[in-house]
This record gives structure tokens, C-alpha cells and sequence, in this order.
């Protein structure tokens, strides 16, 4: 199938947006794009320095030459986050223009515009700038309030204008970020899985094909996505759109991420820097994603048609002690009852645990061989980020093995979404499990600390 025919395709199952055009040289669209879909309204650009001098100041001098009135907003940080003040800002500037957005920049200024577009009753056109997020076309928008990372449910843009000429020209560390989020839902699509068997969160198959059946094709070419070749720069930007195309079509972002952006998530709300600089999402998924490769090499080695699920349910806690330990943990948290309203969420009884147990157990050897077909190991995943210029170990990013470590817990408990972890506390294997991943031999063993 073309990349044509997969876009179309998908475009007819996304629920948001109703153009994606992609190629070189096509910033010329925006004009007519705008006047098609916001007829007789006005524009304001939204972008920061930096998108503003590689395709924000040309999309404007076309809207004006298209004689659209149209404005421009332009953040003066250097370096920002979707936090909530950024949203106040613009919801005010959209207060007072009565204009539509039109996002110039990447996953920041994206979610932006996103979410407030949103809370105007109207959506926006993006215009990406690099392929380092799968964010541009995913329902749902990643915001920092009060302290705590959420997903606010929102449309994704109804079109998305992306000039891979500029696309290639991003930052080579904003390119690797994007490979990283792509390639996270590799392990992601595993846990999918998981929450399939259990019942929780059944997949779609829609939203499972679109992305999942050419994930593999989008990420192998890593040596010409490093090198900034068009080809493999418009491949890797089109999973990321079918990624977002994926959400857009479950209402959810179940389809693109799990446990490894959880990692992610916590070093945003802990604010964690390195060397005096925030880290961007896809380099701390690249870290998530790695970690959950390990996890599923050592859980795949394990013979779980020997699960002594009686033992098992016999030593499931009650759901007030999952509660306490939750609350033990988060207690000096930004927002200490996380953990407790999650996994008071995700709780199983009993009898609960003792079908999803007994499920794994009598599908074992069926469930091994699509888990290993789904994962790449560590080994391998590890390989195409050096290759591609990711993050390959947590030093990369100012974490240790040890703060990795002590990460796991949190990432286990801090979203609803069963998990590979889920699964290991039911059967009794977390302890082992962990132990195993960052143990002497393991593939984050903290006696080798980099």
C-alpha cells in the first residue's frame, strides 16, 4: 500500500481531521486550506522564535497575500512547556481576536492550540515543523496543571500541513525524539495486549491496523533518519501521524503509549533537568521504551504454564492495601493522591485477578510467541537509537539506574491503564522481574553504572 493510500484510508477513520498534506515544498497550501475550512474568519500564528524563522514568517506573507487577515503571537521563551499559564495566555488572545489558531511549530505549541481551540467550540490547522512527536493529529492534549501531567481530551486539528523540506531540517536531537515516541509503540502495543486478555481495554482493531501493520516498515530505516534524508523523514512522520490518526480513531491514546511514557510523565512532574535543561518527551521515552523492552526479555524467559494462580490470589492484597502503599508512596508527590485514585481505578478482586491469571496460564505459549513478535528486545532497540542519536542509556538524559529503578513503582501505580507491571504483581513476579532488569546481569544493572 502507497503512503497515499494509507493516508487516505486513515483520514476516513480519524473522527478530527479531515486534511493531512505532506511533500516538499507545500507551505503555498495553508492559505487555500484556511479559506476552505474557516471561510470569512480570521488567523492568528502561533509559534515561538524558532518556528516563526523556518516557517512561521513564510506561512504569514501568504495569508497576506491571500488577503487573510491574520495575526501572529510569538512565545519569547526559549524553552517551554505545555503548562497551564500557556493556555491562559492563548485562550485570552483567542478572547480577544475572535481568530482561529494556526499552530507553527511541534508538540508544544501544538497541544497549545490544541486545547484551547477546543475550549473556543472550533479547531485550528497545524503546521509542523519537525517529526518529533506523535502528537499533531492525536485526540487529546498532554498538559501540565497544578503540578500533574494530564491528558485533557480534546480534537485533533482538522488539518495538518507538513513540508517535509523543513521537517528534515529540524534539529537532528528534535528527529531522534520523534523515532523514540514512534518506536515506543512497540512495547506499548504489547501492554495493549495485556489489557486486551484482561478485559479492560479491548483492542480496536481499526485503530490496532492502521498503525501497528506498518510500525515496523516506519522505523527501519534509522541510519537515513539520522542522516536527514527526505525519504526516511517523511516515513517516519507518517507513522507518527498514523499514530495520532490511531488515538484519534479509539478516543484514547491507549493505541500509542503505556508504561514507558509513565517514566516520561514522572520526570516532567518532578521537574527533572540535565545539565540546567529540561529533556524532551521523546528522549525520555526513548528511556521508557528501553526499560519495558527489558521487562518484556526477562518476562518472556519465564514458564508461566506453572503459574500457581490459588498461591497467587491467596497473596493478592486487598484494595485497602493497595491504597496505603499507593498513599505511602506519592505521600511527598506533586499530587500525593495519584497513585491511590489510579489504582483504586485499575483494582481487581479476587476472583478478578484469579480469570486474568488463569487466562495467562492456559495461553501461555500462544501469549509468548505474539508477545515476542510484537517486542523488540532490548538489545535491538537499544541498537537503533545509538543508531538514530535517542538516548541508549538514562545517563543520557541525568538518570541514574538507580533513580530508573526507583521510577518503576510510581510508573506502575500512576495511571489506570493495565500495565506489564499489572501483570507481574498479580502473578508475583514484580519483585523478580525488577530485580532481573537492573540486577548484575541485568540491562540496567546499577553495578555498572555508567
Amino acid at each position: 500500500m502507497t503512503t497515499e493510500e494509507r493516508i487516505t484510508n486513515a483520514l476516513k477513520s480519524a473522527t478530527d481531521t479531515k486534511v493531512f498534506k505532506m511533500g516538499k515544498n507545500i507551505l503555498h497550501l495553508v492559505p487555500q486550506t484556511f479559506k476552505e475550512l474557516f471561510p470569512g474568519r480570521t488567523a492568528i500564528i502561533v509559534a515561538d522564535k524558532n518556528t516563526w524563522r523556518v516557517a512561521g514568517e513564510q506561512v504569514f506573507e501568504l495569508m497576506q497575500k491571500s488577503s487573510i487577515e491574520c495575526g501572529v503571537f510569538l512565545f519569547p521563551e526559549s524553552e517551554f512547556h505545555a503548562d497551564w499559564d500557556h493556555i491562559q495566555t492563548i485562550d485570552a488572545l483567542l478572547d480577544q481576536t475572535g481568530s482561529v489558531a494556526i499552530s507553527v511549530g511541534s508538540g508544544t505549541i501544538n497541544d497549545l492550540c490544541k486545547l484551547t481551540a477546543h475550549h473556543h467550540h472550533q479547531s485550528y490547522l497545524s503546521v509542523a515543523t519537525a517529526a518529533s512527536v506523535d502528537g499533531y493529529t492525536s485526540f487529546g492534549a498532554s498538559i501540565t496543571y497544578e503540578g500533574l501531567k494530564q491528558t485533557f481530551e480534546c480534537p485533533a486539528p482538522i488539518a495538518l500541513i507538513a513540508d517535509i523540506d523543513i521537517i528534515a531540517k529540524a534539529p537532528k536531537e528534535m528527529t531522534a525524539a520523534g523515532y523514540a515516541d514512534l518506536a515506543a509503540k512497540i512495547p506499548a502495543g504489547a501492554e495493549w495486549m495485556i489489557a486486551d486478555l484482561f478485559g479492560t481495554e479491548p483492542i480496536i482493531p481499526e485503530a490496532w491496523h492502521m498503525l501497528q501493520d506498518v510500525l515496523d516498515e516506519m522505523l527501519s530505516d534509522p541510519e537515513g533518519v539520522a542522516a536527514g534524508k527526505t525519504e526516511a523523514i517523511g516515513a517516519l512522520f507518517e507513522g507518527l501521524t498514523l499514530s495520532g490518526f490511531a488515538m484519534q480513531a479509539a478516543r484514547s491514546s491507549r493505541p500509542a503509549s503505556c508504561t514507558d511514557h509513565l517514566f516520561s510523565h514522572f520526570l516532567d512532574m518532578t521537574g527533572h533537568r540535565f545539565k540546567g535543561k529540561l529533556q524532551s518527551h521523546g528522549f525520555q521515552v526513548a528511556i521508557g521504551t528501553l526499560t519495558m523492552c527489558a521487562f518484556f526479555d526477562e518476562f518472556l524467559k519465564l514458564d508461566l504454564t506453572k503459574l500457581d494462580v490459588d498461591k497467587c490470589v491467596e497473596k493478592w492484597p486487598s484494595l485497602e492495601s493497595e491504597q496505603k502503599r499507593a498513599e505511602k508512596l506519592f505521600r511527598n508527590f506533586v499530587n500525593p493522591k495519584l497513585g491511590v485514585a489510579e489504582i483504586t481505578s485499575k483494582y481487581s478482586d479476587k476472583e478478578g485477578v484469579r480469570e486474568q491469571l488463569t487466562k495467562v496460564r492456559n495461553e501461555w505459549p500462544q501469549l509468548k510467541k505474539k508477545y515476542r513478535q510484537q517486542v523488540y528486545t532490548f538489545e535491538k532497540m537499544q541498537r537503533l537509537f545509538k543508531i538514530v542519536g535517542a538516548p541508549s542509556d538514562p545517563s543520557e538524559i541525568g538518570v541514574s539506574r538507580q533513580k530508573l529503578r526507583e521510577i518503576v513503582p510510581y510508573a506502575q501505580l500512576m495511571r489506570a491503564r493495565i500495565n506489564l507491571l499489572d501483570l507481574a504483581k498479580r502473578a508475583e513476579i514484580y519483585d523478580y522481574l525488577v530485580d532481573k532488569v537492573f540486577g548484575p546481569e541485568g540491562s540496567w544493572s546499577t553495578s555498572s553504572e555508567k
